[in-house]
């Protein structure tokens, strides 16, 4: 049904981030067809409840919704009969989401206060320094961690004004390319510029991993930024804030903007959500005796 040149067909058309969701999805169902004698391209929407009753013991419900819109997308794309429509099959998902909820967890928001106290336990290091500039893009971007290890040095432009603005090529909601001027602010052009200087690079990504030398690679890998936040966190003890993760920084930003009055249509543009809920969904948790500004950036 699905072989590793019908996801190579898929390139151009759609993200590469969707395209490997899509191929993890359905060799996540493909295998549990195999296990339990059943042909994938085959299944009737009874073996297909089958397979969401057992995912609901073990996923939580917005991975289980995931899956079977990658499917759903699949079974279109293959011209293969789309189970996941079939009324049984509703009516089954409508069962798993009143039992296991649809609410999604929620990342910890890393404000401007936290952001700080992160960058405060950063050294004068190499290291220490690409993390100052890490945390202080993030938070300001306000973007998805794969678009914060996706900007590059070219990015950065000085607008009539004289300010700066860095260019996001594309995005999540912007799959065409057609791209988007976020503000930065002196202090992050400014990082940048030393981080330049440091690493004598004039073009190219921005984030970098190290080798073992500390010599810098080309890029940083979008996943290793979660591992740098939590050791940041764990170096700063911040253990009263929950854990955070690469989402922190648009939940952080997004609560700040709130506090400061900012228009929800204001924060949506800035974060790049078209969904007032989804907006909504991020601030949900917002308590204005809980999140309080300790500066400006």
């Amino acid at each position: 049904m699905c072989s590793l040149d019908f996801f190579k067909t898929l390139e151009g058309a759609y993200a590469p981030n969707t395209i490997k969701a899509y191929q993890a999805d359905f060799t996540h169902y493909q295998r549990w067809c195999q296990r339990n004698n059943h042909e994938p391209e085959n299944a009737c929407a009874t073996v297909f409840v089958q397979y969401l009753d057992e995912m609901s013991q073990e996923l939580t419900s917005a991975t289980i919704q995931r899956r079977i819109a990658s499917l759903s997308q699949i079974f279109k794309l293959t011209s293969t009969p789309n189970i996941t429509k079939e009324p049984e099959v509703l009516l089954a998902l409508k069962k798993i989401n009143r039992r296991l909820g649809k609410s999604q967890k929620q990342a910890n928001p890393l404000t401007l206060g936290v952001m700080r106290k992160l960058q405060a336990v950063c050294d004068d290091s190499i290291v220490g320094l690409r993390n100052r500039l890490l945390l202080q893009l993030g938070y300001e971007s306000m973007r998805r961690r794969s678009e914060i290890c996706a900007f590059k040095f070219e990015d950065v432009e000085r607008l009539p004004n004289g300010k700066h603005a860095l260019l996001l090529r594309k995005s999540k909601t912007d799959q065409f390319g057609e791209g988007k001027l976020i503000p930065i602010s002196h202090e992050l052009v400014e990082i940048i510029s030393h981080w330049q200087d440091k690493i004598k690079q004039t073009d190219g990504y921005i984030l970098r991993s190290f080798k073992r030398d500390l010599s810098v690679r080309e890029s940083l890998d979008p996943a290793a930024l979660n591992k740098i936040l939590k050791f940041l966190q764990r170096k700063a003890k911040l253990k009263d804030i929950g854990e955070l993760s690469g989402h922190s920084f648009r939940v952080g930003a997004a609560v700040d903007l709130l506090d400061k009055g900012v228009p929800l249509e204001r924060i949506m543009l800035r974060g790049g959500w078209k969904s007032e809920n989804t907006a909504l969904r991020y601030l949900r948790n917002w308590d204005d005796s809980d999140w309080l500004l300790v500066g400006e950036s």
